[in-house]
């Protein structure tokens, strides 16, 4: 599948110490798997001039204080606390001076944030989307993508998850209602 760079963005999802190292609150080790096969599209997506937008959870400690029902710490006890060493990137995806980092409360990246304003200020239509986790942030994040008329095209051996049958539904749903699944030796800038 080849992608005009000019028209592409990259999308990295919450690839976070919070998710991905083993001393964080919700650690998954799918995560954690995923960071070289990342590292490898971001380099062939750097090598050709497409865009790179990376995506940080990020909860204020009193996000959820007086909510009536939407509480993500009740759900998953706190995690990726502003301010922590939770919400930075991983060291081995660390973001370039170039690229954009997104600073998100939910599990969409587009829900109160500048992400679409950004991408459409740019000309970008193809999100090329990996990341974590697949049937949380991932399949949040590339629904509201579809939804808003982008190209949501998801790397399947980019994506972690808890586990294997969560990440399987999450493409398989993606596949069937909004977007695209290919691996990641599918994926060409040109």
């Amino acid at each position: 599948m080849r992608f005009d760079p000019t028209e592409t963005a990259v999308v990295v999802v919450d690839m976070q110490n919070g998710f991905c190292d083993p001393e964080g609150s919700l650690y998954a080790p799918g995560s954690e798997e995923i960071v070289e096969p990342i590292g490898d599209l971001l380099e062939s997506a750097r090598e050709a001039d497409a865009r790179v937008v990376y995506t940080r959870d990020v909860h204020p400690p009193e996000q959820f204080e007086g909510n009536h029902y939407y509480d993500e710490f009740d759900r998953w006890g706190e995690h990726v606390l502003e301010g922590s060493w939770e919400v930075e990137i991983v060291d081995a995806l660390e973001p370039e001076p170039e690229d954009h980092v997104v600073e998100k409360h939910t599990y969409d990246a587009f829900y109160n944030t500048e992400l679409e304003g950004w991408l459409r200020a740019r000309g970008i239509h193809d999100l090329v989307i990996c990341g974590t986790l697949a049937n949380v942030c991932v399949l949040h994040t590339a629904g509201s993508a579809g939804l808003r008329d982008f190209r949501p095209v998801l790397v399947e051996d980019g994506i972690g998850s808890i586990e294997e049958a969560h990440r399987e539904y999450a493409l398989e749903h993606a596949d069937w209602l909004f977007g695209e699944v290919v691996t990641r030796d599918e994926v060409a800038f040109e």
